[in-house]
């Protein structure tokens, strides 16, 4: 896996941990529906990209590098 590969599988992993934070706050009908569409789409976005048999434990012990939060 390349160093690119990694840093999407951060950002998706970035991404994903954000909406799940913002689907436990208050929201309304609306907004609950859009973040829960983005986080699916996170994580398929991140299924593709493991599908090539990288450990998700893999990431958090990768190389440190600055993620732009999309």
């Amino acid at each position: 896996m390349t160093d690119e590969q990694l840093v999407r599988l951060r950002a998706h992993s970035n991404n994903i941990h954000r909406y799940r934070r913002l689907l436990k706050g208050n929201l309304t009908e609306h907004e609950r529906q859009f973040v829960e569409r983005r986080l699916m789409e996170e994580q398929s976005a991140m299924q593709r990209l493991t599908a090539n048999g990288l450990p998700l434990g893999k990431i958090s012990s990768s190389k440190s590098a600055a993620v732009p939060h999309a």
